[in-house]
């Protein structure tokens, strides 16, 4: 990795070293927002979606910015908020010391229509059409069809044109509510090319006592984020055990980074 860059070398440093440098701050780029996106968050107010907070997308430009990747994919692309946040990113003239490379494909996975619509507006609007695309397909889909072409395919190095997806997938981030979000992480681990991360929201954290689960009946909200959050730590323990992650408070929530070991 290079200096406040994108590069190779992410797994030539020490662990501690690398989840400082990847999860800091770029002091540079700022947290200012692109007009595009600027004008796309607006739109997502009028409309009553709830965006991420600008320190979590900024935080999530600048890991992006650093991590060296040919397939990226973004799962819950929304109306293109987040996306228009890498597309400036990777498409904007960089400084000489702050270079970002852009990656071979950037797949956004959207299951609204209508939203998709916007986005491949977004696409054209930064003329990535070449390498950049959105399918309109559930992510549980997409992880069935890429694991069974896997299972199938465990020792074959060949392309894999008839996957909605390239794979292996070297970066993705997981930008869905948050009910979705625990369930798209676990599945999507087996996509990760060694080295491979994801970037997820960690579920909000519960507070105060939710009371007993009676039988026969529903879960409360509270009961239920508890439940949530109780699957969260048993996800990231467990993938922990052969793998490394990092955490970073913002403000809006935490921002978590999974990396697959080689």
């Amino acid at each position: 990795m290079r200096e406040g860059g994108a590069g190779s070398g992410l797994p030539q440093m020490s662990e501690k070293e690398m989840f400082e440098r990847l999860l800091s701050e770029d002091e540079i780029r700022g947290k200012d927002e692109p007009e595009v996106a600027s004008n796309i968050g607006d739109q997502m107010i009028h409309m009553g979606l709830r965006p991420l907070s600008r320190t979590i997308r900024s935080r999530i430009r600048d890991i992006c910015s650093r991590v060296p990747a040919n397939n990226v994919i973004l799962v819950g692309g929304g109306i293109g908020h987040l996306s228009a946040w890498l597309f400036d990113m990777w498409h904007s003239d960089q400084l000489e010391e702050n270079i970002v490379t852009k990656p071979k494909s950037f797949t956004i996975i959207e299951e609204g229509g209508k939203f998709s619509i916007i986005i491949n507006r977004l696409i054209s609007r930064y003329d990535a059409d070449s390498w950049a695309k959105v399918i309109v397909k559930p992510w549980p889909e997409i992880v069935a069809e890429s694991s069974s072409w896997f299972a199938s395919n465990a020792a074959s190095s060949d392309a894999t044109p008839f996957l909605s997806i390239p794979l292996p997938v070297d970066l993705m981030v997981i930008d869905l509510p948050e009910d979705e979000r625990i369930d798209a992480l676990n599945s999507s681990f087996e996509l990760l090319s060694p080295g491979g991360i994801i970037i997820i929201l960690e579920p909000e954290v519960p507070t105060g006592d939710v009371g007993e689960l009676e039988s026969g009946k529903d879960m409360s909200k509270a009961q239920e984020k508890v439940s949530r959050f109780n699957r969260w730590i048993s996800s990231v323990r467990s993938f922990s055990q052969d793998n490394s992650l990092g955490f970073v408070e913002l403000t809006g929530g935490t921002l978590v980074v999974l990396r697959r070991s080689i």
